[in-house]
């Protein structure tokens, strides 16, 4: 059954869906509930840590001599999910000792990196789904071994985020909530939290290196860095505090002349949503050099970043850019209230890389 919840998002009403945890939760006490009571179920109830009750649908029933395992469908509502329309199903058989044993089984992924909520070598089921489980199935009675486990999980997991943070294998069994909320910025600036904590567990906090997307994994590589860069997408102020809190030393940001001019002026979130402040970052620097006025109205009209950098170089402020980066670092020394801090801000352009002399 889809969720009949409603968020407004950026002015459009958008359905909430329900979490890998919730279905993994939902398929377990299905389970237990058939394999209790010998009868098959249709529809099963789970209580959700956001307080939302959820009634789901119970799919692919077989009961067993000694078990039973049934499925529901993943339901990430108007949310880009790449788990959305999966099968997570559960496993269940009776214990005699009271323990209810959670355990991964086919497209379960499993954490290959420290860092993560469980050890190197345990299935990716996080802390709240167990939790969920093991009180619905702990009102139920006796003890149990339950297999979660996904046969898509492996193909979808590629389109997910976990090889990023250390997972391998298959899909996530998430959600802090139980409910998936569409668009959600903190599950974004979450992912970005754990790829951090799993550098930092890995390569040690000597030095960081954040970039919004692709390109700039390119650039980082292509620069030699040591350590694998951090996609941050346009959380730049988020990713910032996490890391200087965790206790990195070195801290390099690699971006985009679109983004980076924007930070140059103190925009800490870049989402074009939020804030748009690329040409006036050029007017700025350009003014502090004293530009001339045509030049600086030729800009104020230009469209993108790519143009207006193209046009200071032709009018010979390519030094701008610099001046942007030493901008940048200075507002991010004050953001992060840390005048020693070892930072260092580069921008490139597509069409130039880091090049611009």
């Amino acid at each position: 059954m889809t969720l009949d919840l409603y968020v407004i998002k950026h002015g459009k009403n958008l359905r909430c869906g329900y979490t890998t945890g919730s279905c993994a939760t939902a398929a377990a006490k299905a389970a237990t509930l058939m394999l209790d009571t010998g009868k098959k179920l249709r529809y099963v109830e789970i209580d959700t840590p956001a307080g939302i009750r959820l009634k789901l649908e119970v799919h692919d029933i077989e009961i067993g001599h000694s078990y039973v395992s049934c499925a529901i469908i993943k339901d990430g509502g108007d949310d880009p999910d790449s788990t959305d329309g999966m099968k997570i199903h559960a496993k269940v058989s009776k214990r005699t000792d009271n323990i209810i044993n959670i355990e991964g089984g086919q497209g379960i992924g499993r954490i290959v990196r420290k860092g993560l909520f469980g050890q190197v070598g345990d299935a990716a089921i996080n802390p709240v789904p167990r939790q969920m489980i093991k009180k619905e199935l702990g009102e139920l009675g006796t003890g149990y071994d339950v297999m979660i486990y996904a046969p898509e999980g492996e193909v979808r997991g590629k389109k997910t985020f976990n090889s990023n943070i250390g997972i391998e294998g298959g899909i996530s069994i998430i959600g802090t909530k139980g409910i998936v909320y569409p668009m959600s910025d903190d599950a974004l600036i979450k992912t970005i939290y754990m790829e951090i904590d799993a550098l930092a567990e890995e390569y040690g906090k000597d030095e960081l290196v954040l970039v919004p997307g692709g390109y700039g994994e390119k650039i980082a590589k292509d620069l030699g860095y040591s350590t694998p860069p951090i996609k941050m997408s346009n959380y730049i102020g988020d990713a910032l505090l996490y890391a200087y809190n965790k206790g990195f030393k070195s801290i390099n940001l690699l971006g985009h002349i679109g983004k980076f001019a924007k930070l140059s002026i103190g925009v800490f979130n870049t989402h074009s949503k939020v804030c748009d402040g690329r040409m006036e970052a050029f007017v700025y620097y350009l003014s502090l050099r004293g530009a001339e006025i045509e030049l600086i109205n030729k800009i104020n009209f230009c469209l993108t970043a790519e143009e207006g950098i193209n046009i200071c170089l032709e009018e010979g402020h390519g030094q701008i850019i610099r001046d942007m980066e030493k901008g940048a670092q200075e507002r991010i020394k004050r953001y992060l209230k840390d005048d020693e801090l070892d930072i260092k801000v580069i921008i490139y352009s597509m069409e130039r890389g880091v090049d611009f002399c």
